[in-house]
């Protein structure tokens, strides 16, 4: 038997259907062989009994029993096979062993060498010895051959216990070929191949937007990272200016504080020294008088006539002395020395306060956006120019579209421009105009009704009236003293931070800030040229060109 099961070929020994050796065979009346449970499982899912190599239909089911000839057959064909595989394994020295990390052959005993493949179909994993049948019978070519993987058991349909092969786009699970037949049979099936290279597509799209999402993120921290480098150095600016400066008022304050210290010293010099000269001369004379009291006693008590008479003329009067009556030491005045020394020093500070808001309105110039009105939003009674710059109020009210966004109880009109991040600065002319209100709105006012225009109700304004009253309308409205009428003014806006400032845009002045806010919503710039008061306030606002302060250093 041995001798003849070696003239046998290894296809003669593989059921069609698993195509593996023979376990338990059995033959059809056709006289083909298949494994008992592969023709019986084949059976109970096909409605006809139908043999899957030629196709005969049997009617009714035949009576399947073990071959016990091919049986005993394929019996020792595997035991001639794995003696062979026993052998073979002698070599593994000069193969790769199998390593912690790495699938080892299945088939190997003893010492397991590294898996080359594993099968999808015997569900093993093989070194390169034990894969050579795969490579060589054409009966073990048609089985699937991966990368070496652990867990095969996992790729086999747990209901069927046959490779999952297919996949149900219905379901979105992966199912074996007997699947299709009950469970999945009216579903949408594909090849996992075919499902494979639509998934690897969509990973391949995955892996790009990711990529693409990294490297926002690294621009993103690059950006970040720049910021914080500007901010290092507008804040290290920012130190170097203020020691400066607080240096430059420390030396003025005690310069001054010298010089009156000098002031007050010299005067009571002056005095002292005039007193020095008072006593001098009044102890010069007490000493002239002590003498002629001394010769007077001395002639009063003289028993010569004669010398008494001649002596008495030159002696009875007393020498000649300074009327002191008026004379004395008045301590200097000092009224107003401290006041005059601390208005100098208010100069020097005034000075160095109009240096720094130089630098400053330098500064915030450097935010400047250009700003268009947007007519969409104007009072119908306002005037617009063609080119969005100016605004004035007109005779009549236009006949325009009642939008949402359009100003309705005042004559307001805001700018296409809207912000929500960042700084911006823009400058307007008011020069010839009694009356005006300016500053940044939120999206969100209220355009229709009346309503107190002010930081809680989302205004941020600045606002003049009666040619020289100037308010900023916070809530109560703060008036304000400014040194002189603005022509032109600098709004900034400062997102982040909450703020809001205005510039005297020629002066160089800080006009008035409104801090600690927090803006959620956008921002427009808001303008108002108010009433014509009679013909008095008929000039426009103009939005001007910012152009850096010549002034400043």
């Amino acid at each position: 038997m041995s001798a003849a099961s070696c003239l046998l070929t290894e296809d003669q020994f593989l059921c069609s259907i698993c195509l593996d050796v023979f376990t338990d065979p059995v033959s059809t009346p056709c006289g083909h062989n298949f494994c008992k449970t592969c023709i019986t499982t084949h059976w109970d899912i096909h409605v006809q009994c139908q043999c899957p190599n030629c196709k005969e239909v049997f009617d009714p089911r035949p009576q399947l029993r073990v071959n016990t000839f091919i049986s005993e057959m394929a019996a020792q064909f595997r035991q001639s096979a794995q003696q062979k595989a026993s052998s073979s394994s002698s070599s593994s020295s000069e193969q790769q062993v199998s390593k912690p990390a790495e699938v080892p052959c299945d088939v190997c005993t003893g010492t397991r060498l590294k898996a080359l493949k594993s099968c999808l179909v015997c569900l093993v994993s093989y070194c390169d010895t034990h894969l050579e049948p795969h490579l060589t019978r054409s009966g073990l070519k048609k089985h699937q051959l991966i990368d070496p993987v652990e867990n095969l058991e996992g790729r086999m349909c747990l209901k069927h216990d046959k490779p999952l092969e297919l996949f149900c786009k219905t379901d979105q699970m992966c199912v074996c070929m007997l699947c299709t037949y009950s469970d999945h049979k009216t579903h949408d099936v594909v090849p996992l191949r075919e499902e494979y290279e639509g998934k690897k597509a969509e990973l391949g799209k995955t892996e790009a937007e990711i990529q693409q999402m990294i490297q926002k993120r690294r621009l993103k921290i690059e950006e970040i990272k720049h910021s914080v480098e500007l901010s290092k150095k507008d804040a290290d600016r920012e130190i170097a200016d203020g020691v400066q400066v607080f240096t430059a008022l420390k030396e003025s304050v005690e310069r001054s504080q010298a010089e009156l210290m000098d002031t007050i010293k010299e005067k009571q010099r002056k005095t002292e020294k005039q007193a020095e000269g008072f006593i001098k001369e009044l102890e010069q004379e007490i000493s002239e008088l002590k003498k002629r009291s001394t010769e007077v006693e001395q002639l009063s008590h003289s028993k010569d006539h004669l010398h008494l008479l001649q002596s008495f003329r030159s002696l009875n009067t007393a020498p000649p002395t300074k009327d002191w009556t008026e004379v004395s030491v008045r301590p200097p005045s000092y009224e107003g020395t401290v006041r005059r020394a601390v208005s100098q020093l208010e100069e020097t500070l005034s000075k160095q306060m109009k240096k720094l808001f130089e630098v400053e309105l330098k500064r915030v110039q450097q935010s400047a956006v250009d700003v268009t009105l947007d007519p969409d939003t104007a009072h119908p009674g306002l005037i617009l120019s063609d080119d969005g710059k100016q605004v004035k109020l007109g005779e009549v009210w236009k006949n325009v579209p009642d939008n949402p966004k359009r100003f309705h109880a005042y004559v307001n009109v805001l700018a296409k421009q809207s912000f929500s991040s960042g700084r911006f600065y823009y400058e307007v002319q008011v020069k010839g105009k009694t009356g005006w209100n300016l500053g940044v709105a939120r999206e969100s006012i209220n355009r229709k009704g009346e309503i107190a225009a002010n930081p809680q109700n989302g205004f941020w304004l600045l606002s003049l009236r009666n040619e020289n009253e100037y308010y900023a309308r916070a809530d109560p409205s703060v008036s304000l003293s400014l040194k002189s009428r603005p022509e032109k003014v600098g709004v900034f806006v400062d997102y982040e931070e909450g703020l809001v400032s205005f510039y005297d845009a020629d002066a160089a002045a800080l006009i008035y800030s409104f801090t600690g806010g927090h803006f959620t919503e956008k921002l427009y710039p808001y303008f108002s040229p108010c009433t014509n008061n009679y013909g008095k306030n008929s000039a426009p606002l103009i939005i001007s060109p910012v152009t850096l302060s010549r002034t400043a250093t």
